[in-house]
């Protein structure tokens, strides 16, 4: 019997079946994180004995491994068998007589998280197996999945026919290759959903086991090792400095800040360390209400479980304190400012504030990390907004507000008299709303007002999809910054099957010669493709889905003739958005069902497993260029065009939601191109003239000469 941190027991068949139960159950409690509840010690009781029943009557040798870890999803498996080249995955459900399907999804989402992340799993047969131990009969059909991938189909069974069922298994894959002796130590390279990670992170402070380790270039390690660096540095030396971390589409910038918000909160520690807070900031509402909504279920259910007298709005609470809009943050500070605001000038107002030792008039928090701080407002839609008295929390009025929502927020944690750390996490080509000022207006800000901060810089943020390529220019004269390739996070952690997904999506819109080669790279690990049916599109979804996998439809917030195709845009509200992308795949709100679209406002920063991207006549290819429009309401489309700077902005913003979209899938997509409707009313008018064919055939026949394949 060896004693290995990544489970609770091993050891082999023979070793297994001599020991006495009591001995085995004595070394599941040891090794248990706190003291296990009877009911616990009591299923163990019963798993051991029907494993020594069943495993005596097994030839030959293999391995038993009890409560493996699956670290991605925060579980441990009940069995794992490791047997004639065999990976045996067994969820008991001692007592129960009913297959429930959520208990089948459980024991598949552990076969594939072994199939896609763990090394030695990787090219084994799977078989995962649910015992509800007084279930009377068992699964006799030996089904391999759609993928081809050596996962079976999951098996059911009851107690007494477990070994028949291990038997027809060995019968079905007689000659495999021995599994690795080093299994239970193997590399394990996940890649969690930013759900997922964020659970994984506020329960444990840990990100090492929840992110890709395999080469240096997926790992978030080191962009997390320099901005700690760079904290504990202005700390100590008392100077204030910001970060700019810029990653493609799905690379783990929000895992980044949600990491070091975590771990320099908590140092290691189970409470926050007084005075040496972070906090994560996010004007993406939809993912901070999702981010927000799951940390605080886990954290009300294991408060349940621990018998602790909490409520789920408690919890919500808490979760609150680290994760947090940044109209909120924002609106703290409003509240400490002289008004109305004279000569252009912010100033503290000494009867609306508090003086601290260190902080100043600042918040309490040392760290601020702005997620996607490339959609912080522009002055003079920030202006605009407070002159109506629209702030978040207590509708006050600020008329003539003289600075960008970024100049605001670097002089808010400027307000701090000892140090400040501030990290931006920066998309490239994300701006999509109207008056998202990029990453300009941070640059101009710290030239400007604020050049004795000193700067951190990624060397792509030089590049044109991040402040038009001016960067350098802007950043010429500031003897403060520092560039350095860490803070560069190059690969996508969200598409775990192929890596160049958003290289491809770069070029697709880019009408880059590119994109075919990269379609063939990528299709056969990440399936692309394409059809004018929704019906197959759904149909093609379904039959991809396994578990507890999500999927989900995608349009942008121009689209407007998806109502034919039996779709419905998901309704504004943060809390619509919670269920779409939370709620299991039997509740009709779930984005499961495929008949609610989210927007690439809904979405940005979130991820499913696969998409249905619909594609509306909102942006055509024409004459080998993209060309946009809009739907008046009523009648027809209008087409954007023009060199002033908002209609520019507004073309920017609309190709930039179809990347955002054609990002969000971890394992693959389908496009659909409607084929409009062809059909003409007795008098000869066209039945729909606001859904004609042209519309989209030129998008059509574009997507199919890069190569993608047709359903």
């Amino acid at each position: 019997m060896n004693n290995n941190p990544r489970c609770l027991y091993e050891n082999t068949f023979l070793a297994f079946i001599t020991d006495s139960p009591m001995l085995v159950l004595g070394a599941l409690c040891d090794n248990y994180h706190g003291e296990a509840r009877t009911t616990t010690r009591e299923a163990w009781k019963s798993e051991i004995t029907i494993l020594q029943e069943v495993l005596c009557r097994c030839e030959g040798n293999g391995q038993i491994i009890f409560e493996y870890d699956i670290p991605r999803l925060g579980k441990r498996v009940d069995a794992v068998l490791l047997y004639k080249g065999i990976i045996f995955c067994i969820e008991f459900k001692v007592g129960e007589s009913q297959i429930l399907e959520a208990d089948v999804d459980q024991v598949l989402d552990y076969a594939l998280d072994l199939k896609n992340f763990h090394k030695f799993s990787r090219e084994k047969v799977i078989v995962p197996i649910l015992v509800a131990t007084e279930h009377r009969n068992s699964s006799s059909v030996i089904q391999m999945s759609v993928y081809d991938d050596k996962v079976v189909n999951p098996l059911v069974t009851g107690k007494d026919h477990l070994l028949d069922l291990i038997i027809a298994v060995l019968n079905r894959f007689p000659n495999e290759a021995p599994i690795d002796s080093r299994w239970i130590i193997s590399p394990y390279a996940p890649t969690p959903t930013i759900v997922e990670a964020a659970r994984a992170l506020y329960e444990n402070h840990s990100v090492e086991d929840i992110t890709r380790h395999e080469a240096d270039d997926v790992s978030t390690d080191r962009t997390i090792n320099y901005i700690l660096q760079v904290i504990k540095e202005s700390k100590e030396k008392q100077k204030k400095s910001i970060c700019f971390v810029t990653g493609v589409p799905g690379a783990g910038k929000t895992l980044v800040g949600l990491d070091v918000a975590i771990k320099q909160t908590y140092q290691g520690q189970d409470k926050p360390v007084k005075d040496e807070g972070a906090v994560y900031l996010s004007g993406n509402g939809p993912l901070v209400a999702v981010l927000t909504e799951a940390l605080a279920q886990d954290n009300y259910k294991k408060a349940r479980e621990k018998h602790e007298d909490k409520k789920l709005t408690d919890s919500r609470r808490e979760v609150g304190k680290s994760i947090q809009m940044i109209h909120r943050y924002r609106d703290n500070m409003l509240a400490k400012i002289k008004n109305p605001v004279e000569n252009g000038v912010l100033e503290i107002d000494p009867e609306k504030a508090v003086r601290m030792e260190q902080a100043g008039f600042g918040e309490v928090e040392h760290v601020a990390i702005f997620d996607e701080a490339q959609r912080s407002w522009t002055h003079k839609r920030l202006a605009e907004y407070l002159k109506r008295g629209g702030t978040y929390g207590n509708k006050l009025k600020v008329p003539n507000f003289p600075v960008s929502e970024a100049a605001f927020l670097i002089w808010s944690l400027d307000q701090r008299e000892d140090w400040a750390t501030i990290v931006c996490l920066v998309g490239g080509g994300q701006e999509i709303n109207t008056g998202e000022a990029g990453i300009t207006e941070w640059i101009k800000a710290l030239n400007n007002e604020y050049r004795r901060w000193e700067v951190h810089i990624s060397p792509k943020l030089t590049e044109a999809e991040y402040a038009e390529g001016k960067v350098n220019e802007l950043l010429a004269d500031n003897p403060n910054v520092r560039y350095s390739e860490d803070l560069h996070l190059g690969v996508s952690l969200r598409s775990y099957r192929a890596e160049k997904v958003s290289a491809f999506v770069h070029a697709l819109l880019a009408f880059d010669e590119s994109a075919s080669r990269l379609y063939q790279e990528i299709k056969d690990r990440y399936p692309i493709v394409l059809t004018r049916n929704m019906e197959k599109a759904r149909k093609w979804l379904h039959s991809k889905v396994r578990g507890s996998e999500r999927t989900g439809v995608l349009v942008t917030k121009e689209a407007a003739r998806f109502k034919p195709l039996a779709i419905h845009i998901l309704p504004s509200g943060d809390e619509n958005a919670v269920h779409w992308f939370l709620e299991d795949k039997v509740d009709t709100r779930s984005s499961n069902y495929l008949e609610d679209a989210a927007t690439e406002i809904q979405v940005q920063g979130l991820e499913l497993d696969y998409t249905c991207v619909l594609w509306d006549a909102d942006m055509r290819c024409e004459n080998g260029g993209w060309h946009f429009y809009t739907f008046n309401g009523n009648t027809k489309w209008n087409e954007q065009f023009g060199n002033s700077e908002s209609k520019q902005d507004k073309l920017k913003y609309m190709l930039n939601a179809y990347r955002v979209l054609l990002t969000r899938a971890r394992a693959g997509m389908v496009i659909c191109v409607p084929e409009g409707n062809a059909n003409r009313t007795a008098s000869g008018f066209w039945e729909d003239s606001t859904r004609l064919p042209e519309y989209y055939d030129g998008t059509y026949r574009y997507l199919k000469s890069i190569g993608i394949e047709e359903i």
